[in-house]
């Protein structure tokens, strides 16, 4: 990408929201856009940095027999009739954005049970076809009175939301256990540490509930951890009347003995049981060739709340100020950030057409109007984890590589430099 065709808008760091510091830099470069509370549109960073998030979570997904599929956003009030879920996420909770014409009444999808159950009954017929894991990544949208911390709590998200079918209870928490461990290693794979945490089931319903959070003082949550076992519970629960049913899925009965924190929750399961194929009468034949209720999970993970958290936890200061921030190199969309001073401008083409034909995403700062000094500030507000300067120091031999996190500088042979950043990305 060349600068130039960002338009990207001037910023001074010292204007930026201190308490979400790393989206706000977004916000004022113009790499995001607030409609209004809530409703935000996503520029260029954003978006491949968003795929990137996506190919992990598919790849994992994949991997454990996981089908990709896609569920409709405008979905029928007549479904959610039949779970008995339309007044609950209409009136008692307000949840769903509704809309009624001619044609009839609809909700924009807060999630996706219903479609899922109807889904899966309408191909799973048989024992035979059981077990089976259905997943979408797509856009969800839900009616939050307090739209607030920008991405951790908008209107209108990118979800992936997932829905398992068994043929017995037994085989669903074999497949809770499944999703758990891909979750684990989506996490892992994205550099973030996750405190599994038991947590409330909420208008989602089932038996069991688990919680993915990730310790930030920027979230909403508190959850009191365990150590020694790796798992949490969500304080709310603590104020239920069942709260000794939560505390006997961990084994605990001192609370005090927890350690707490304040977290955000990237995401959530949950052992549905037959709820939703009981409530809407969808069955499969079993061995004996009688009708019996599938018992379902459902699983969800944000990709904004990931993609916030992500830039939130990466962002760099120097000398008490806010510097901007620096993405992991295998998960940030362009690689390295190339300036130079104009006399050099032929070199400093030939390298950046040398790296994408290599496939390496680099950023050509062709800006003609700043100095070379505000060019290498703006490396810091974009994230980018590798920067190249070339200028009079450059001896046309090496390349001087910094880290633009640690600063630490790799000097790297121009005939080599190719693959240098292929070695990088394998490394990591």
């Amino acid at each position: 990408m060349r600068l130039s065709q960002l338009n990207m808008k001037k910023i001074n760091l010292a204007d930026i929201d201190s308490r979400y510091s790393g989206q706000d830099i977004l916000l004022k470069l113009g790499e995001l856009y607030q409609f209004e509370s809530g409703i935000y549109g996503y520029g260029n960073l954003w978006v491949k940095l968003e795929r990137i998030v996506e190919d992990i979570i598919i790849e994992e997904l994949d991997k454990r027999g996981c089908i990709q599929v896609e569920f409709p956003k405008l979905q029928p009030k007549k479904i959610w009739e039949q779970s008995n879920r339309w007044d609950m996420y209409t009136k008692e909770g307000d949840i769903m954005f509704t809309l009624k014409n001619n044609l009839g009444e609809y909700g924009l999808a807060p999630t996706a049970e219903e479609c899922a159950t109807l889904f899966g009954a309408n191909r799973l017929s048989s024992y035979k076809n059981l077990p089976a894991i259905y997943y979408q990544i797509g856009e969800k949208f839900r009616k939050e009175i307090r739209a607030r911390g920008y991405l951790f709590r908008p209107r209108t998200f990118v979800m992936m939301d997932a829905y398992s079918f068994d043929k017995s209870e037994e085989d669903m928490k074999k497949t809770y256990q499944l999703m758990h461990e891909a979750y684990m290693a989506i996490f892992s794979r994205l550099g973030i540490s996750i405190m599994p945490t038991v947590s409330d089931n909420g208008v989602i319903g089932g038996s069991v509930a688990e919680e993915f959070q990730a310790a930030t003082p920027l979230g909403e949550d508190e959850i009191l951890f365990d150590e020694a076992s790796g798992i949490g519970i969500n304080r709310e629960v603590l104020d239920f009347p069942n709260r000794d049913d939560y505390l006997k899925q961990l084994g605990l009965s001192d609370v005090d003995a927890l350690k707490p924190y304040t977290t955000v929750e990237l995401g959530n399961n949950f052992q549905l049981g037959t709820k939703y194929s009981t409530s809407m009468k969808l069955f499969f034949k079993d061995e004996d060739g009688q009708d019996k209720p599938y018992y379902m999970g459902c699983y969800g993970i944000g990709l904004g709340r990931i993609i916030a958290c992500l830039i939130e936890n990466h962002l760099l200061y120097e000398n008490g100020k806010l510097k901007g921030f620096a993405l992991p190199y295998s998960l940030a969309p362009y690689k390295v950030q190339i300036i130079y001073q104009t006399e050099y401008q032929a070199q400093a083409e030939a390298l950046y057409q040398q790296l994408e034909e290599n496939h390496i995403l680099a950023i050509l700062d062709d800006r003609k109007d700043l100095g070379i000094g505000n060019r290498i500030k703006d490396v810091y507000v974009l994230g980018t984890p590798k920067m190249i300067v070339i200028g009079k120091k450059f001896d046309g031999i090496h390349y001087s590589v910094e880290n633009t996190e640690s600063g630490e500088v790799d000097t790297v042979l121009v005939e080599e430099i190719v693959d240098y950043f292929k070695k990088k990305l394998s490394d990591e």
